[in-house]
């Protein structure tokens, strides 16, 4: 079985190689442009990052994913909100997998607010309940524009596509309104209201602990060591995703030191373990 979100020439060309007289089998689903709001606005600053956080000051986003075509591009926007006090972290292809995978399960915990990547988050990036997609960087095909924003609006909920235009891209909007048989239009960012107040920091941060699957560790083992030996509230603790070697654990800010505290002098199934805020 082979899927794709879409099936270009290349695609197909993968098909061919691998399959032997495969039967092909289109699904559309007919809401789904209408699930996805799609806001495109044109700026003039050369500094793009001041209408990035126009639009962020604006939209006041939960999460949000920011789509950028480079790495540079990438850190320099990683960068330009971290001066904001905006919590940001990367993620591009010279990340070692670890690196990649703990930046991934820090934004579904909810201890990151923004996540700038490269087009190696557009595509079998499955997060729940994303509200906002970003391009700040509009990509250089129609089709990868199709992965980034189906990021949001998924499993039939409403999300939101916003696209940063430079005077020389108004081709490709006018591709994509061809594609979608949909009109769409531009607007100048300076037209957003800004309320200059930032983004609420995030609500949890995630803490690591050197145990997982492999050592027998459930997630029942870590929410009682959290609420016992530590002493905290289990409405305190959110997400915990474990891996073979290690466990991670979501828990509010307000919480963080003494479930730090608590995990470090106390055991989990009769084993000491080491824990540290990532």
């Amino acid at each position: 079985l082979f899927f794709s979100a879409t099936y270009p020439d290349d695609i197909l060309a993968l098909s061919r190689q691998f399959q032997k007289d495969a039967d092909q089998i289109n699904c559309h689903h007919e809401n789904d442009s209408q699930q996805i709001e799609q806001l495109f606005f044109n700026y003039r600053d050369p500094d793009k990052l001041i209408a990035l956080t126009r639009l962020l000051n604006h939209f006041q986003p939960r999460t949000a994913v920011i789509f950028c075509n480079t790495r540079n591009a990438v850190n320099h926007v990683c960068n330009g909100m971290k001066v904001r006090k905006i919590h940001a972290a990367a993620l591009h292809g010279d990340l070692e997998q670890r690196d990649r995978d703990e930046v991934l399960i820090r934004f579904r915990q909810q201890s990151i607010t923004l996540l700038v990547a490269t087009d190696v988050a557009a595509r079998g990036l499955d997060i729940d309940d994303l509200p906002l997609v970003i391009n700040y960087d509009m990509p250089l095909q129609a089709d990868s524009y199709t992965h980034r924003i189906g990021r949001t609006g998924r499993a039939g909920k409403c999300g939101m596509a916003i696209s940063l235009l430079e005077r020389h891209q108004q081709a490709l909007l006018e591709q994509l309104c061809h594609k979608q048989d949909r009109p769409l239009t531009a607007s100048a960012v300076d037209t957003l209201a800004s309320a200059n107040t930032g983004l609420a920091a995030p609500e949890y941060a995630t803490l690591c602990i050197s145990a997982g699957r492999k050592d027998k560790i459930r997630p029942g083992d870590i929410l009682g060591a959290l609420t016992g030996e530590a002493g905290i509230d289990g409405q305190d603790v959110g997400n915990i995703t474990l891996t073979d070697r290690r466990t991670y654990v979501a828990v509010r800010i307000s919480a963080t030191c003494q479930a730090l505290a608590g995990l470090n002098k106390g055991r989990i199934k009769k084993r000491r373990i080491k824990i540290w805020r990532l």
